[in-house]
């Protein structure tokens, strides 16, 4: 679509030196979205896996914890879950990949998981309790992957819109209202020549 400008030499090189950088901002966003999508790809893979991880060890866990449960009688049981025996403190930060700042959580865990006595209590629920703290950790790294996932996701989605609006509506308005121009120049400059030809024509006539 030619844009509304007017046919003028100014205008002329004011819309070739925009095409040139939009040609230039096209390119470093298509490789910003290449880049995006290979560190997508990657993350995906990760997430995927470590998904699968912890899906496998709540089933184990469960698995374990059902063994105390059957054995282990119910007050029993509930009094020694209930005691806090670990503290846990999260640390955020966050790491960039091409303009997007994606978090990174790390876990400390401070104290003794196996808070109760071990008279009314079975290997199994110790086995449970342990398992459940190392899938908790599992579990933040899943967290910190499916946000980045949603991260790149939305930005790679940006950059396509911006991508696409430069390469299928900007760049080719620019180059049709250039040449819209230059046409329009051209005739300009045909018109004026036949008029100076006229006008020479009328003074050799005097």
């Amino acid at each position: 679509m030619i844009m509304a400008v007017n046919p003028t030499r100014m205008e002329l090189l004011r819309l070739r030196k925009r095409l040139m950088l939009a040609r230039r901002g096209h390119k470093l966003l298509r490789d910003k979205q290449d880049e995006l999508l290979r560190h997508f790809l990657s993350l995906i893979k990760r997430w995927k896996d470590a998904r699968e991880g912890v899906e496998n060890g709540l089933v184990q866990g469960f698995g374990l914890f059902l063994r105390a449960f059957l054995v282990i009688p119910g007050y029993v049981l509930y009094e020694s879950c209930i005691r806090p025996g670990v503290e846990t403190v999260l640390s955020c930060s966050s790491r960039q990949i091409t303009s997007v700042r994606l978090p990174q959580f790390s876990i400390e865990v401070k104290g003794d998981p196996i808070a109760y006595g071990f008279v009314n209590t079975t290997f199994s629920l110790d086995k449970a309790i342990l398992s459940y703290l190392n899938l908790f950790q599992d579990l933040i790294k899943l967290a910190e992957l499916e946000k980045a996932v949603i991260l790149l996701a939305e930005e790679i989605k940006k950059t396509r819109r911006r991508v696409n609006a430069l390469e299928y509506v900007l760049i080719p308005n620019l180059e049709e209202t250039i040449k819209y121009i230059f046409m329009k120049l051209e005739e300009f400059e045909r018109g004026n020549l036949v008029r100076l030809m006229k006008v020479k024509e009328i003074v050799r006539a005097h």
